[in-house]
């Protein structure tokens, strides 16, 4: 009997450890399973946030964000203020999106029966070709992670390949109509538009509230990542080819401004929208917050968008924009790529966290040399490096009737007897406190505008 119990009792105990192993077992492949899941989310954030390290032969990777400076309320009545939605995207029905994608196409084909709208898509028409959402999905390997080159607050951009030929597919976030808007404005601005500084459009996707655009793939990444980019001790960026990448630049927002009608004010300028070929030359991007400017309107009111650092503070101040503003933005840009630095830098010492207040100081102390990034293997001629200076600060005046227009600068960046003051006297009797005043140097320039841009190709 006590033997009987005993085998029991063993039985019993072995089968409760049995269980106790298969109960352990399965709390450890749950445990692993949370922790594989918070791994891989958490790579997936560094990912996005932090900066890739640059190995030789590669273009050097750091993230880019578009920041809201603020928004202003202009709206006077209930009426303005829908007219104002309207036209910012944010409201769009399912209605106002057929009759959108029938526009875009540049032939209205279709006819109203039962409350719908049925339409022909004729593949190469108006801006480029119409790819359906298979095409698109199956181009970039069904929106594959490892196709991702670029991802900010418009939305993701990814490598494709179209009928033999690569380009970049630009996925919008759909943001309460913000990708109808963004879609709308690059189709309007530069569907058409043909200029080798200019990104090209090649086709877009509207499907349901899937809202796509396709560029012409730019194989070099943008600026930024060549500026703050770990490239090692030398920045492969010398200053000849910076000064290639400004000109072109500024040739294609001349071609905007001076050679379209109407006239495409950019609103976002910054090194990240400026992309760059295997040759070093400037392709000037993203459209989404363009205004399309009359030739019988001196500016636009609109909300305050673009990014900290870059905005003119006329425009920030007011949200009146024009042209000048794109101006502002330039002579910021021109300044980062002179001195290698970001427009706004917190890890600096209060008095150079604001590019345009450091730069301005430090040529009123003339101390221009200081200016130059140090990354620069071999710096700039004096008299060079003294042009491009005067150039930037005359786009940043603050009295904007005295900025130069974008023909004008290209004029004084490509011209190396560009006539200028030697004395900075101006500087240092107008502004003893950079940070509080406006540095403006009254440089004579030549009235002879540049030469005409590319005329544009229209399909």
């Amino acid at each position: 009997m006590s033997e009987s119990t005993a085998t029991s009792t063993s039985l019993m105990s072995l089968k409760v450890l049995i269980l106790a192993g298969i109960f352990l077992i399965i709390i450890i492949i749950i445990v692993l399973f949370i922790f594989l899941c918070f791994r891989s989310n958490r790579t997936s954030k560094k990912r996005k946030l932090l900066p890739k390290l640059h190995s030789s032969g590669t273009t050097p990777l750091v993230s880019k964000e578009i920041a809201v400076v603020k928004e202003i309320d202009l709206t006077r009545s209930t009426e303005q203020t829908r007219i104002q939605i309207f036209d910012d995207g944010d409201v769009v029905d399912e209605k106002k999106e057929a009759e959108i994608k029938v526009e875009i196409g540049g032939v209205r084909k279709g006819d109203v029966s039962g409350g719908g709208v049925h339409m022909e898509e004729d593949p190469n028409i108006g801006w480029g070709r119409w790819y359906s959402l298979k095409e698109v999905e199956m181009a970039t390997r069904g929106f594959a992670e490892g196709n991702v080159i670029g991802e900010g607050g418009y939305g993701v951009v990814y490598r494709g390949v179209l009928q033999d030929s690569v380009v970049a597919v630009k996925n919008l976030h759909n943001n309460k109509g913000q990708a109808e808007k963004e879609f709308k404005v690059e189709v309007e601005a530069i569907g058409k538009v043909r200029h080798k500084n200019l990104v090209r459009l090649v086709g877009y996707c509207a499907e349901g509230a899937r809202r796509m655009l396709v560029y012409e793939y730019v194989e070099n990444g943008n600026l930024e990542q060549w500026l703050h980019g770990n490239v090692g001790p030398f920045s492969p960026l010398t200053w000849d080819i910076r000064m290639k990448i400004a000109i072109g630049t500024a040739k294609g927002l001349s071609y905007l401004h001076e050679g379209l009608e109407p006239k495409v004010v950019h609103r976002d300028i910054k090194s990240s929208n400026i992309l760059l070929d295997k040759n070093w030359n400037a392709k000037v991007s993203d459209f989404g917050l363009a205004k399309l400017l009359g030739s019988e309107k001196t500016h636009v009111t609109t909300r305050v968008m673009g990014t900290f650092g870059y905005v003119s503070p006329e425009y920030a101040s007011t949200g009146m924009l024009n042209e000048r503003s794109d101006v502002y933005s330039f002579g910021v840009l021109l300044m980062e790529i002179i001195t290698g630095r970001t427009p706004i830098d917190y890890s600096k010492p209060p008095g150079e966290m604001n590019l345009v207040d450091w730069f301005k100081g430090k040529v009123a102390s003339r101390c221009s040399d200081e200016l130059v990034d140090p990354l620069i293997e071999i710096p700039p001629c004096p008299r060079s490096l003294k042009r491009v200076l005067l150039i930037c600060l005359r786009c940043i005046d603050l009295d904007v009737i005295k900025r130069p227009k974008m023909g004008q600068i290209v004029h004084m960046l490509e011209s190396d007897d560009f006539p200028f003051r030697s004395e900075l006297r101006t500087i240092r009797d107008k502004d003893s406190a950079p940070s509080q005043a406006d540095v403006s140097i009254k440089v004579p320039y030549q009235r002879k505008l540049a030469e005409p841009a590319e005329k544009s190709t229209h399909r």
